[in-house]
């Protein structure tokens, strides 16, 4: 077999960008591969040239045949093929041994350059692939965006990979829905390398969303205001907006704090919550699982307008609300690792079923009762099915002022079920 196929970065400036070596491996290469605006930035040569424009799965056994006969290879990519680019792709089809790496600047890099701004501690996302479309509020994790308005959450500084569809203002609306109009600035360098290129530096998001940018494009986020500081979980009860005037129907700080315990979550859970009420258990599930996402469920109109507005004071983007009753939808959801079920709609042992049957392995369920009847279904329903399960009754006391005293004021008992699968 013949040396390694080079993948060589290439920035706009073209060939006058490269290095000796790259400048060198280009021009002894029997097959050039790329882009056609990477191919049209190289200079007509002997060469033959192959644009894979929609055709990136066949471009490793375009390699492999051409290696195999003895050619050499060249492949075209932008800027650094390492940081979200074509490298991992071909070492993984076509292992590393085949593939010899010359990058180029990367674009991210120019753009903080051009920026002036330190970027060593920033967060690298993507939105380069497919028309992600504009953002919704409850976008489950399948958008082009969910990554990038994820990463808004965690992170104070950003570099985003663009494209001509998922371009700098979709980016700022995207995060004016997700509630963050006042957390960052977006920064946009365009064009690098080329004589029109072009800086927009520190804009307010609102600005930025309402004009364009030419294109290709790398994005900067910046966050100015502070992070959010709250507590993970542990809210009270309070801090949840509830059904008026029927306060009291929200899943108690007491229980919820050990339903959540109950469920293990860890941070890329996928987590579903039937019976969501105000939200407060899946939108503090959605906090703890921040690299998973919460899909709920609630067939009372008022509790699911509650639901999305304390979503939106928490900007819980990982959290999907449907206006429904369970088992509608459920279908649609991907596989649950944790299960809480708050309330039934009096569908109780079909949805214990149904969700024993989708529960990923070692997932948990975990339903709170305060009536024997449901205990009673419960607890049959998951004994038939030949799940593990166990109780706990919570009853807790808060404390209540009486004259310049306090007193203990006892909450209804609560029962905590959580089972899993046998999977042994």
């Amino acid at each position: 077999m013949s040396e390694p196929c080079a993948l060589i970065g290439i920035l706009d400036d073209g060939l006058s960008g490269l290095s000796a070596r790259a400048r060198a491996r280009l021009a002894a290469a029997n097959l050039v591969i790329g882009a056609q605006r990477t191919l049209d930035l190289i200079a007509a040569g002997p060469q033959k040239k192959q644009a894979m424009d929609g055709q990136l799965g066949r471009v490793p056994e375009w390699i492999r045949t051409a290696l195999e006969a003895g050619r050499s290879v060249a492949v075209l990519a932008t800027g650094d093929p390492l940081c979200h680019g074509i490298a991992g792709f071909l070492i993984g089809k076509l292992g590393a041994d085949a593939i010899e790496v010359l990058p180029a600047v990367s674009t991210l890099q120019l753009a903080f350059a051009r920026l002036k701004k330190t970027w060593q501690t920033a967060k690298i996302v993507s939105v380069h692939s497919r028309d992600a479309g504009e953002w919704n509020v409850g976008a489950t994790p399948d958008h082009g965006l969910y990554g990038l308005v994820r990463a808004a959450a965690e992170h104070p500084l950003i570099g985003v990979f663009t494209s001509p569809e998922n371009s700098p203002e979709r980016i700022a609306r995207a995060l004016l829905a997700a509630g963050h109009g006042k957390d960052f600035r977006l920064s946009v360098a365009a064009r690098l390398g080329l004589p029109d290129e072009r800086v927009f530096a520190d804009l307010p998001l609102a600005e930025a969303a309402a004009r364009s940018f030419p294109d290709p494009n790398i994005v900067v986020l910046e966050r100015i205001a502070p992070p959010d500081t709250r507590a993970t979980f542990g809210f009270d009860d309070a801090d949840f907006v509830q059904r008026t005037p029927e306060k009291g129907l929200i899943t108690k700080q007491e229980a919820r704090a050990l339903s959540l315990a109950k469920l293990r979550l860890r941070p890329d859970s996928r987590v579903w919550d039937i019976g969501a009420g105000s939200g407060s258990v899946g939108l503090e599930a959605a906090r703890l699982a921040r690299h998973g996402h919460v899909w709920a469920i609630e067939k009372n109109a008022g509790d699911a307008a509650n639901a999305r507005e304390n979503a939106r004071r928490l900007r819980a983007s990982n959290y999907t609300l449907v206006e429904g009753k369970a088992p509608d939808t459920l279908d649609a959801w991907p596989d649950p690792d944790a299960v809480f079920i708050g309330g039934s709609g009096g569908e109780l042992a079909g949805l214990i079923h149904l969700v024993l049957a989708r529960l990923a392995p070692g997932g948990r369920l975990v339903m709170n009762f305060v009536t024997l009847e449901n205990l009673a279904t419960a607890t049959t329903a998951l004994s038939a099915a030949g799940a593990v399960w166990d109780v706990v009754q919570l009853q807790a006391s808060r404390s209540q002022p009486i004259l310049d005293m306090h007193r203990l004021a006892a909450h209804n008992p609560v029962w905590i079920v959580s089972a899993y699968k046998d999977i042994s």
